[in-house]
């Protein structure tokens, strides 16, 4: 795992949704995340199906945030889960030991190993700076990735207000992926959005 870990914005517009979406995985996305805290159970089921129809047709996997049951449903390519979610033992449990299990582990690197230890497939740490999506009460400190290379065997994940220009020096500190939502789903051009943070991966 590495490069750009997409995250879906809570759009209730399905075609603008997938259409932003495609664009985004066209430009080499490596990992998409279908989130939307306030949709329905129709909604989202909808929407995560047609996401996953357009990962399958970039070779792109998708996790499902939250929903065990959803990701079983439409035998997506796994889950992230949260510190109010299932835990991480449960959703591997349910999903067996090849589908992506994703844990959010804020700026807890104790919970990140316990996480490892339950068969996590990486550890989100943030966020790391202001987000126009999610309010976060605390900073995650870079210094946690030092010792998170030395301590993980999976790979990290670095979210919260993440830019091209202010993931790049928690790149170079060992974070394998980026995630992001409105520096893409917001951007004037989606591709360049993508491409940007693509480049942060080629330089290493």
């Amino acid at each position: 795992m590495q490069g750009l870990y997409l995250v879906t914005p809570d759009w209730d517009d399905t075609a603008a949704l997938l259409e932003r979406s495609e664009q985004a995985l066209r430009a080499g996305v490596a990992l998409l995340q279908y989130r939307h805290k306030t949709a329905d159970e129709a909604l989202r089921r909808s929407q995560a199906g047609a996401l996953l129809e357009l990962c399958r047709r970039h070779g792109t996997p998708l996790v499902i945030n939250d929903h065990i049951a959803l990701c079983q449903e439409l035998d997506a390519d796994g889950v992230h889960v949260g510190g109010t979610d299932a835990s991480v033992d449960e959703a591997r449990a349910a999903l067996g030991a090849h589908k992506i299990v994703g844990a959010s582990c804020y700026g807890e690197l104790e919970r990140a190993i316990a996480a490892q230890r339950a068969g996590a497939s990486y550890a989100a740490f943030g966020g790391f700076y202001p987000s126009r999506v999610k309010r976060y009460d605390f900073v995650t400190s870079p210094e946690i990735l030092d010792r998170a290379r030395v301590m993980l065997r999976v790979p990290c994940v670095v979210i919260g207000g993440m830019t091209p220009e202010n993931a790049r020096p928690l790149v170079a500190r060992g974070a394998q992926m980026v995630a992001a939502i409105s520096s893409v789903y917001g951007a004037p051009d989606t591709a360049q959005a993508v491409e940007a943070f693509r480049g942060l991966f080629h330089s290493r």
